[in-house]
């Protein structure tokens, strides 16, 4: 499967200007056919806590309008991360819709970043999500959902591929790369992190650190087409073949796992 990644550039919370950026962007990426495309978390707002005035009615979102057109337009899967209403605060989500520009899947962050203030202005996720591409199953996370691991054990029961979209800093991008190796090797799938690049309406300095990891902890090496856009190629016998040949999950315990915690 060809997967193109977007270390968008965002622009703080200026979704019309984010938008027009996108679009020219997917000229580039269309060229290459992929049939997944995959940009950072709050994709047209980037990390606001701006929550109640950002988010949208998940029926009739624009920003998931705006990219279900897209996806039509250049024949293939968008994921991407939008604000949405609930009935009580908002949540951060992960949206993926399909090449007919059909939505696939909708997560809510389970684990909102609380160091700074998320939780203040989020609710939190109760569903762990996966949807089928292909021949792969796809889990979603985002961001801070990286730092912990019993979210990636329970999806990589099914999943061939985890996927992250985030905004992370700068500061602490070596985290951000121990962790997407840690939770690929330990859960013998493909781990897929997107990050933004630039500077936000914070101070926050981000660099390009978007990467895929596969099942034995090397990384996916790209077709860069520019500073913000990468062509990954994946293989689903590659999961399948490693976790035959080493079989590791078959000696976790759960149930005393269960009683540990």
């Amino acid at each position: 499967m060809k997967i193109a990644t977007v270390s968008l550039n965002q622009i703080w919370e200026d979704k019309e200007s984010n938008i027009r950026r996108i679009k020219s962007l997917m000229l580039e990426v269309s060229q290459y056919q992929p049939d997944l495309v995959i940009f950072p978390e709050m994709t047209l707002t980037a990390f606001t806590m701006k929550a109640e005035s950002m988010a949208e009615d998940y029926s009739g979102s624009p920003t998931i309008e705006f990219f279900a057109h897209l996806a039509m337009e250049h024949k293939t899967a968008i994921a991407f991360g939008v604000i949405l209403k609930t009935d009580f605060k908002p949540t951060n989500n992960l949206v993926v819709v399909s090449k007919n520009g059909s939505v696939m899947a909708r997560y809510e962050k389970i684990h909102p970043f609380s160091y700074s203030g998320e939780t203040d202005y989020y609710s939190k996720g109760e569903k762990v999500v996966d949807f089928k591409l292909q021949d792969f199953t796809i889990g979603l996370t985002i961001c801070y959902d990286l730092r912990f691991p019993e979210l990636y054990q329970a999806l990589s029961h099914q999943c061939d591929v985890i996927l992250n979209i985030a905004n992370w800093p700068a500061r602490r991008v070596k985290d951000w790369r121990l962790l997407l190796h840690a939770r690929a090797l330990e859960n013998q799938c493909y781990m897929i992190g997107v990050n933004r690049t630039g500077v936000d309406g914070k101070g926050l300095e981000y660099e390009k650190s978007t990467a895929v990891v596969d099942p034995m902890g090397n990384d996916v090496i790209p077709t860069s087409l520019n500073d913000e856009i990468d062509i990954f190629e994946i293989n689903r016998e590659v999961v399948s073949s490693y976790r035959e040949s080493f079989p590791v999950k078959k000696d976790r315990r759960i149930e005393l796992y269960k009683d540990i915690l």
